[in-house]
């Protein structure tokens, strides 16, 4: 297992696959798996696109970086449907970065060992097959791609790819990537959250989310047959007596901080009165953790922490995804840039969207919005009164049954299938996937 420290998204889609990894998941760049002069590359890589990722509400000069970065990271539009094999200036980078050495510490630890590779980022995936291993394998974390994720001799490589939608396998197509190299199996949700291919957990835990997202009944009326036959009983309406939890996720660039702070003081009261419980998610983010502990003391929160609001920031990559995972059954709307976390919708968990940052984000913002499990947020000064609103009228439920049944969510174990056979049956059934 292989990943890099490229922001949250790509270590997140690793962490539901550890349990396949020898010993543990190498991170490419790290100290631990880098030499010195590597590693080094790795961090200016990493620096450069946070501080863009941050300077993007800086007038003038934060829009001229942003720009730059983003021309080089641009998906081109989807439609109209064409061939797009023909590599980029991002693959003649890359590829050049890889004859200079750029993975060589990596590819001396894969080579200890002939065993499978599962890369969740498409440079160690690249350095593998430029360096002659077999049986690469690369998760795709978004709903749609850059051309760089696909090796520049498209007809000669040998990586197959994991989908975590069909809009991504289109686009591979697209791309030049044959069908025999691409398995839609959904993005690796956590198995915690899934309880085995049965579903039991999420089954449980999605019928009371419904209960506590329809406090008028007004989603239960209309659908609550169709709920009952897909999850095994009917959603019970709080009738307003259920608490909602909300959590708001920074990514892992810690941009985006000020939307948590306003929406943390436009729930105080309803956090006073029990009816809201915030979660305030900083990752592994120290300098954030502070702005929204020194925001809550402001607003006269504080004291509410533990209960009415809790603050989440862990020491290790490992840690905090664990304590994420144990959180996202107890929430009920999730409001995040739609980054990776987009596919946690699969989960039926409907998720209200911070503004976007980058080519990859305005695709999955797509995604979500044709799925119709998402929207984007409204002021979030105003959060109270326009959740309240859409909770009564049942529109938060609809977008998680939506996600669930619109989305797959058994990433994982269509992973272990493809591991296992080397082929994974086509499931049709939403229930299956």
């Amino acid at each position: 297992m292989v990943t890099a420290d490229m922001g949250l998204g790509h270590q997140r889609a690793a962490h539901p696959l550890s349990h396949l990894a020898e010993n543990d998941i190498l991170v490419a760049g790290s100290p631990k798996t880098t030499d010195n002069d590597e590693a080094r590359f790795w961090r200016r890589i990493k620096w450069s696109y946070e501080v863009v990722s941050r300077t993007t509400d800086i007038p003038v000069a934060g829009r001229v970086l942003y720009g730059a970065l983003e021309r080089l990271l641009r998906i081109p539009p989807f439609y109209p449907l064409r061939d797009l094999s023909n590599p980029s200036f991002n693959n003649y980078l890359v590829d050049h970065l890889i004859r200079s050495g750029l993975g060589r510490s990596l590819v001396e630890r894969l080579r200890t060992r002939a065993l499978p590779i599962i890369s969740t980022f498409y440079a160690p995936a690249l350095v593998a097959e430029h360096a002659g291993l077999d049986r690469i394998h690369c998760v795709i974390c978004d709903a749609d791609l850059n051309r760089v994720w696909v090796a520049s001799k498209v007809a000669e490589s040998r990586i197959h790819y994991f989908a975590p939608c069909g809009r991504v396998m289109r686009r591979l197509r697209q791309y030049g990537v044959p069908d025999e190299r691409i398995f839609i199996t959904g993005f690796p949700l956590p198995r915690e959250n899934i309880g085995g291919q049965g579903m039991e957990t999420l089954k449980a835990d999605l019928i009371a989310r419904l209960g506590r997202l329809d406090p008028r009944g007004r989603f239960s009326t209309a659908y609550g047959a169709t709920v009952a036959e897909l999850l095994g009983a009917r959603p019970e309406p709080s009738q307003g007596a259920g608490r909602v939890t909300v959590a708001f996720v920074v990514g892992g660039a810690g941009a985006q901080v000020e939307i948590g702070l306003r929406l943390a003081e436009s729930l105080k009261t309803a956090i006073h009165a029990g009816r809201f419980r915030l979660i305030l998610i900083a990752g592994v983010n120290r300098t954030v953790e502070r702005a929204f502990r020194e925001h809550l003391a402001d607003i006269d929160l504080e004291h509410t922490l533990n209960d009415g609001v809790i603050v989440v920031r862990e020491d290790s990559h490992r840690a905090y995804f664990d304590r994420f995972n144990a959180l996202m059954r107890e929430t009920d709307i999730l409001w995040t840039k739609p980054s990776e976390l987009s596919f946690f919708s699969a989960l039926g968990i409907p998720i209200v969207m911070a503004p976007p940052i980058g080519s990859q984000e305005d695709k999955n913002q797509r995604w979500l919005l044709d799925k119709g499990c998402a929207f984007p947020q409204y002021a979030p000064s105003l959060a109270l009164e326009w959740l309240t609103d859409l909770l009564e009228d049942g529109v938060f439920a609809e977008r998680a049954l939506n996600g669930f049944i619109k989305n797959r969510r058994l990433g994982v174990y269509k992973i272990e299938e493809v591991l296992a056979t080397g082929t994974m049956a086509r499931e049709t059934h939403p229930l299956r996937r």
